[in-house]
């Protein structure tokens, strides 16, 4: 059924179609759908025409129906507030001191000229607006300024400042450390480094990290934004605060017009280079230092950047026409700036190659080093210090510890026996005291290191031993009475294979060379490929040889070395008047002939022979330097006889018999000699500190932790130390064990770990240390890393600084950090940095134009002048606590820290966040600063982490 009817409906269908299509023809289909649409378009006007014409009328008759008559209202009430504008009066006072707030009012007249008038005069000519937001920007300051009077900033910038930064400089460190451990080979980029910075700062804070607000400009403007609405809250009037529009304008004034464009300069890192330049723009940038910083850069930029400089100032000394005598400075500058250029390129040549660039490893492949003989290193604080080390990985410390104890025991019974034969003379008698207390240190040191008890044992002949027994049972102990045991074990450390021979070809040796400047910076030399290397930090390449090689030279007879004083002249060097003397040096030998000249100043001469008359007590006799004198117009007769005495003195120190009477004494006369830049030894306030500094030539007190029972002089008796002077030897010999040597950790890691917690963390409250001594070695662990040192080390610079600040100043310094902080936060300073303040933004009251960024090259030298010049302000006397090479990278540290501008923001919101703190102890910043920040990805990924970890013991419980 269902088959007919379709078939039936398809068949009319057709029939329809081929009827139409016959009658119509083929455009019929056309046709029909013009229709259509014409039917469908004609209904939709028609219907548009009626609805707009029915609703005009609707609107109409609705609009006279229910709403009144406005005509009037509007003009009315315009003149009725017209009619009421009152005058507005400003009152100038905000602090209470007019030198702050003149130019605070300036600042508040060119803010409001420059982000507010330049735009609202073209909406209104009304000075009412203008005038409430002023007025609410001084209500603001005025409260500012009370807050600020009633807080003590002692604290804050004696110790929330210093805590901020070390800590600041901890986390740097430590992501450094991150990023090398991931992987030694290839290098980290800043993103790494920026990343791993804040990853290590969320672990170290636990409750914060600013990643966002220092990595995201949008994210840095919203919390700018939500800081300054919460400051205005706390400063400003209720009724201020609710209008919306009023304080809408004054926190976009402060967050984004003066708030973030101070935080942009404050931190770019050519700005804080350009300050640093700037602070110590009266120091001098020595050859040595510059050197230095070039050849151990790693930045290609840098030193692209001074190797075109070079060629630059090559190219225009080649352009002068100059004969006489200028022909020969010329010369001499050109000669430098190629030096300067071909070490550019050699250290670029190797950073691209992708060879190794650490001295200490290259140094340690080269295999040439210097000899440094064990007296001296016994004698010397950072020498000695990696020898301890070595010591304790071969298990010879036993040895080691036994005679630094019985040098400590031979000072002390020395003191101890003077004291005693002064108070005899007074007629006070202490002998027996004495000298039991002397015998129990004795028998404290035999028992714990030569009995058959002693665990470890040190190993000496028998006969010794027992000589030593019997001396103790039978007679009074002497200041000498371990010198021949303690000969022995000298001599067992310098002979035995498994000590110093051993040592010596160890890495902890030539890491020992760099810290005591003795190892030579690797520079190309030669082939234009680089594979020659050499150790050679002279621009002539005059000496080429190690210091090994020249002290075999002082003992070859084919090989002659003569120098005289050519020629003298005289300086001036901003202001001050020296000599110069011209040393001109032949060496001669079988097959070759040099000669090169060298300059060096009376003061050189002077720190030289002080240091050979040092290591070489004989010389003290023989060699006799001529007396410094001053004169205020150096005559040419004056400097004749001064080259004359001198020119004696070389001939006499390189006679071969004064040569072969100490062999070790050519180290330093070719050192002194060679032709570079004369560097320094001990300077006088060194040596005067060196009871001080040297453990070995002070009392037991300064190897010990005996310090606190020993008494402050002499001269105040027996009586203080008689209670704990028996147990000396016995607390030394475990003070030495247990301090001497970093202990490694037994367990993982926790939040109590101090290297996982701020820096203030590690104050100690009991220790009665005042404020500059805890400041400065709180800044000294974490510039120089000194944590990584053994404790020994760390001890040692804490008793010298606390005795040289106790030696200087007294009780004294307290005051003097407290005038100083109240100098800094007076009206007059106040006001100096408000002034600064309107100079840098509106110099001579001129909104200040956007400051170009300097050309990338200018950036990079800049960066090498400033690291230039922190090295070259490093006294001489830390690098002799220290070591020359821990100091360089400490300070290179602190600069490589401030080159990158994400870390520079964090530390100036670091610094805001403790500012606004102190500010308001009242009030809970320190959870708002936690809710602000708390959108960070590194402290989600850390929850996470947490929990992940947490997650195991929990189903454990």
């Amino acid at each position: 059924m269902l088959t007919e009817t379709s078939l039936s409906i398809w068949g009319w269908g057709s029939l329809g179609i081929v009827l139409s299509l016959i009658t119509f023809g083929p455009f019929v289909i056309f046709y029909l759908a013009f229709y259509i649409l014409c039917f469908v378009g004609g209904g939709f006007v028609v219907t548009l025409l009626f609805g707009k014409t029915n609703s005009e009328k609707y609107l109409e008759q609705c609009e006279h129906s229910f709403l009144p008559p406005t005509s009037t209202g509007i003009p009315k009430c315009l003149e009725e507030m017209k009619r009421e504008a009152r005058t507005i009066k400003i009152d100038r006072r905000l602090t209470g001191a007019n030198i702050i707030d003149e130019p605070l009012q300036q600042v508040i007249q060119f803010s409001l000229r420059d982000y507010v008038q330049y735009w609202y005069y073209t909406l209104s000519d009304d000075e009412s607006f203008l005038l409430e937001i002023r007025q609410a920007l001084q209500n603001a300051l005025i409260q500012f300024a009370t807050r600020s009077k009633e807080i003590d900033w002692q604290p804050y910038f004696t110790t929330r400042i210093v805590d901020d930064f070390g800590t600041h400089l901890r986390v740097f460190r430590k992501a450094q450390q991150k990023i090398t451990e991931k992987d030694d080979q290839v290098k980290g980029t800043a993103e790494d480094l920026v990343d791993t910075f804040f990853e290590v700062e969320v672990e170290m804070e636990k409750d914060v990290c600013r990643d966002l607000v220092c990595t995201s400009p949008k994210d840095e403007e919203g919390f700018l934004r939500d800081l300054c609405e919460v400051l205005l809250y706390l400063l400003l009037p209720p009724g201020d605060f609710q209008n919306k529009i009023m304080r809408y304008f004054v926190r976009e004034i402060l967050a984004r017009g003066i708030l973030l464009p101070l935080i942009n300069q404050l931190s770019d890192p050519d700005y804080i280079n350009q300050y640093i330049i700037w602070m110590i723009r009266d120091s001098n940038c020595n050859y040595e230092a510059f050197m230095n910083i070039i050849k151990l850069s790693d930045n290609i930029g840098e030193l692209e950047a001074v190797r075109d400089k070079a060629a630059e100032e090559l190219q225009y000394l080649r352009s002068l026409d100059t004969a006489g005598d200028d022909i020969n400075t010329i010369k001499n500058q050109i000669n430098s700036l190629l030096f300067v250029k071909k070490v550019c390129d050699s250290r670029i040549q190797r950073l691209q190659s992708g060879k190794e660039i650490n001295t200490v490893k290259l140094a340690a492949n080269f295999g040439k080093l210097c000899t440094v003989p064990l007296d001296s290193i016994l004698v010397d604080n950072v020498a000695l210090q990696f020898f301890m080390d070595y010591m304790q990985q071969t298990g010879g410390q036993a040895h080691l510890f036994f005679w630094m104890t019985v040098e400590g025991y031979r000072v002390t019974a020395q003191q101890q026996l003077e004291a005693l034969s002064g108070r005899q003379k007074d007629g006070k008698h202490q002998t027996n005291q004495t000298k039991g207390l002397l015998r129990a240190a004795a028998v404290g040191i035999y028992e714990q290191y030569l009995s058959e008890k002693a665990s470890p044992r040190v190993t000496v002949d028998d006969y010794l031993v027992a000589k030593l027994a019997d001396t103790l049972n039978h007679e009074d102990p002497t200041p000498e009475i371990f010198d021949d045991i303690q000969r022995k074990v000298y001599e067992l450390m310098l002979r035995d294979e498994r000590f110093y021979p051993s040592f010596r070809q160890n890495a902890l040796y030539v890491r020992m060379l760099a810290e005591l400047d003795m190892l030579k910076d690797p520079s190309f030399r030669g082939s234009d490929d680089g594979d020659g290397e050499s150790f050679n930090g002279s621009p002539t390449g005059s000496i080429n040889l190690s210091l090994d090689d020249l002290s075999n030279v002082s003992s070859d007879d084919s090989v002659q070395l003569h120098a005289y004083i050519s020629d003298t002249g005289v300086c001036n060097d901003h202001g001050k008047t020296y000599a110069l003397y011209a040393i001109t040096v032949h060496r001669r030998s079988l097959n070759s002939e040099e000669m090169w000249k060298t300059y060096r100043r009376y003061s050189d001469f002077h720190d030289f022979h002080m240091r050979i008359t040092e290591q070489f007590e004989n010389l003290s006799s023989i060699l006799k330097l001529p007396g410094k004198k001053t004169f205020n117009n150096m005559d040419r007769d004056f400097l004749e006889k001064r080259k004359k005495d001198l020119n004696a003195y070389l001939q006499l120190l390189l006679t071969p018999e004064m040569m072969k009477a100490s062999p070790a004494l050519a180290h330093y006369v070719y050192d002194f000699l060679e032709n570079k830049a004369y560097s320094k030894g001990k300077g006088d306030f060194a040596r005067k500190m060196d009871t001080f500094v040297n453990p070995l030539r002070n009392s037991m007190r300064n190897v010990s932790n005996a310090v606190k029972s020993l008494p402050d002089s002499l001269a105040e008796g027996m009586t203080k130390m008689s209670d704990n002077m028996g147990k000396m030897s016995e607390r030394l010999g475990q003070d030495i064990r247990q301090s001497f040597f970093k202990v490694p950790p037994l367990i993982p890691k926790t939040d109590s770990d101090p290297e996982h917690c701020r820096v203030s963390a590690q104050l100690d409250d009991t220790v009665d240390d005042n404020i500059p001594l805890r400041v400065m070695l709180l800044l000294m662990d974490e510039v120089f890393d000194l944590k990584e040192r053994n404790q020994w080390l760390r001890r040692n610079i804490k008793n010298l600084l606390q005795q040289l600040i106790r030696a200087t100043y007294g009780d004294t310094i307290n005051r003097k950090i407290v005038d100083h902080v109240d100098w800094m936060t007076s009206p007059e300073q106040v006001a100096d940095l408000v002034k600064r303040f309107r100079d840098a933004f509106w110099p001579n009251g001129i909104l200040a134009e956007t400051v170009p960024c300097r050309d990338k090259a200018i950036r990079m030298r800049t960066r090498v002048a400033g690291k230039t010049k922190l090295l070259s302000i490093m006294p001489d006397e830390l690098k002799h606590i220290i070591g020359a090479e821990t100091t360089r990278k400490g300070i290179l540290r602190v600069f490589e820290m401030f080159q990158h501008n994400q870390l520079n923001r964090r530390m100036v919101y670091v610094f805001l966040e403790g500012f606004l703190e102190t500010l308001f102890p009242q009030y809970k910043f320190r959870e708002l600063f936690n809710r602000l920040h708390s959108r960070s990805k590194q402290m989600q990924k850390y929850k996470q982490k947490l929990q992940t970890t947490q997650a195991p013991s929990l189903q454990k419980r």
